[in-house]
């Protein structure tokens, strides 16, 4: 069947996609390194949904809003989705870099998760960045 993109895809669908992915990633660890990486990919599949919810937003609107506080104070400032896009992407890079090492520690040769990453980052919302 064909891949669907994120854009057909509700929020609980795209998490649900997202935990498989590190699902995958978290194959042939042990049962705690597995427990402490679930647990992770939980949080980052969240994060990936969300992230990709902000980047609709932030390219619908822009990357800034007016504001007014009262009569002569206005101007323009950093929309807050994305001052939240921009705090959620570290946690998101941090997560995904701690689930990578937990796979990495449980497995010989030094090298081997490091194409399952690579593999990940490719497979990650295709046709969500083509708009």
């Amino acid at each position: 069947g064909r891949t669907r993109s994120y854009e057909d895809m509700t929020k609980e669908e795209i998490i649900r996609k997202e935990k498989a992915k590190f699902a995958k990633i978290c194959r042939g660890m042990g049962v705690e390194r597995r427990k402490a990486a679930e647990t992770l990919a939980s949080e980052a599949a969240f994060m990936a949904a969300s992230l990709y919810e902000l980047r609709n937003i932030i390219n619908e609107k822009g990357y800034t809003e007016e504001y007014q506080n009262g009569a002569n104070q206005k101007g323009v400032k950093k929309r807050s989705e994305v001052e939240v896009y921009n705090t959620m992407i570290k946690n998101y890079a941090a997560a995904v870099k701690q689930i990578t090492d937990l796979a990495d520690k449980g497995r010989k040769p030094e090298n081997e998760g490091a194409g399952d990453f690579l593999r990940f980052l490719e497979g990650r919302g295709k046709g969500a960045a083509q708009r």
